[in-house]
């Protein structure tokens, strides 16, 4: 049975590449499995067909069989367990590839939603600069510290792997932002991941379904 995913039917990110199916997607192409997508429309998400694989209505989730899977995280976790390519052989690597998994989705990402949110519902607030100002405070120290850690650097610990693949995913929501200018280096990494055969046609594969919605 092929593994099916679900996905926005019309993406708020208009084909960017930054809504979280497009992490399965890359994690599924990174291990060379092959995956159908389930496209859902806004309303689609919160019918009990859906609420029943995600209990929260969202995407992405992720079936093969009889294992049904939420959260992008755990998706890319279980690819990576399952399939060869995406955590290292050595027992002490493959936890630090896992710890930097996290890392990416419970330190670096939380900020970087919350200014999405915030430019988003807020902007029109009297308040809105100065809790801008502070996250962006709080970005620039993690930011520091990823650079710092990255140094010269190809990947955050030895070869590619998950943790770098989320982390990217993560870090892709500033551009534009003007926050990762900064950081010569995390700029090169976004790009090194970017070039990538397996983001390449992940990016592709997600981009078409805005194109085919916009000409329908």
């Amino acid at each position: 049975m092929v593994i099916t995913i679900t996905a926005f039917e019309r993406s708020p990110d208009r084909g960017r590449g930054l809504a979280r199916d497009m992490r399965v997607r890359w994690a599924l192409e990174e291990v060379g499995q092959p995956y159908d997508v389930r496209l859902l429309s806004f309303p689609d998400m919160k019918q009990p067909a859906h609420l029943a694989l995600h209990p929260f209505g969202q995407i992405p989730t992720y079936q093969d069989g009889d294992l049904t899977l939420f959260e992008s995280g755990a998706i890319v976790l279980h690819i990576a367990e399952r399939h060869d390519g995406l955590l290292p052989d050595d027992a002490d690597a493959r936890a630090r590839a896992i710890a930097w998994m996290f890392a990416a989705l419970n330190t670096v990402e939380p900020p970087i939603v919350e200014r999405s949110m915030a430019q988003l519902f807020d902007r029109d607030e009297p308040w809105f600069e100065q809790r801008l100002a502070k996250i962006d405070k709080l970005l620039h120290i993690r930011l520091g510290q990823l650079s710092a850690r990255l140094g010269a650097a190809d990947w955050l610990d030895g070869s590619f792997h998950a943790g770098d693949l989320l982390m990217v995913s993560v870090l892709q929501r500033l551009k534009g932002a003007g926050l990762l200018e900064e950081y010569p280096n995390l700029m090169q990494y976004i790009a090194r991941a970017e070039g990538r055969p397996a983001f390449a046609r992940a990016f592709a594969a997600q981009l078409a379904v805005f194109t085919n919605n916009q000409q329908g």
